[in-house]
């Protein structure tokens, strides 16, 4: 397939899954490093979280794999501009943390502070940072790179997408609704060492597992442009 062919076949289903990314070994000593860092998060807490945040501040070697050649490859035959990691997040979905995400597209993005901003809206914090809704025209400029540390299958949580959902732009509560009912759910399964590569607006819901162990994955998520009106993104280098 030619590099116009791969990225006009991302730019219409709004995702791909790729095997072989990285080897089992760098898989299992990322997935050792996050886990410990998961595990002393938790207990510093004292609950049981589903994730960390913020890791590409919190450790310089997901820079590394962040802008690694393996993963630069993918975003160079998949995108049609250059990409910056803005934001890195580690999810472990385990016995004690197996959860559901009910059906939604990625809005939200992680900014170093507040400038009001048109059409940058409901803005919150989460774990003392600001969040923000850009404008669709952003969204549609960022791609994710979901790096699986584990086998990913049905049985234990996999991602669940609508193809194509993503070319509609932001679709509210009804508007998701009406493509659940329309659409074809895809179910995917990712290797471990493999990664999914998709877009924030694509819809996408995962299920508990029903045979719970752990489902690892290195949630990378990249831009293309820059922030207007002095907005800067919060984990850009």
């Amino acid at each position: 397939m030619t590099r116009k062919e791969t990225v006009d076949e991302f730019d219409k289903n709004g995702f791909e899954i790729l095997k072989d990314v990285f080897p089992p070994e760098r898989c299992d000593a990322l997935a050792g490093e996050l886990s410990a860092m998961h595990h002393q998060r938790t207990k510093s807490a004292k609950t049981r979280l589903g994730g960390v945040r913020n890791l590409l501040r919190l450790l310089p070697r997901i820079n590394d794999v962040a802008n690694s050649s393996e993963i630069m490859d993918v975003l160079k035959k998949h995108l049609t501009k250059p990409a910056f990691p803005v934001r890195a997040l580690f999810f472990d979905k385990t016995a004690d943390a197996n959860w559901r995400v009910a059906w939604h597209q990625d809005l939200t993005i992680a900014v170093a502070e507040r400038i009001e901003t048109p059409e940058f809206e409901a803005w919150s914090i989460k774990e003392e940072i600001h969040h923000v809704h850009p404008p669709t025209r952003i969204l549609e400029g960022m791609a994710t790179v979901r790096l699986h540390l584990d086998d990913c299958h049905a049985q234990n949580g996999a991602l669940k997408v609508i193809p194509g959902s993503h070319l509609e732009g932001k679709l509210n509560a009804s508007q998701i609704k009406d493509r659940l009912e329309n659409g074809n759910a895809c179910v995917c399964e990712v290797p471990k060492g493999g990664a999914m590569l998709m877009r924030p607006l694509l819809l996408h819901a995962s299920s508990p597992a029903e045979n719970p162990s752990h489902r690892r994955v290195l949630h990378i998520e990249y831009a293309t442009d820059e922030l207007p009106n002095g907005l800067r993104w919060f984990e850009r280098q």
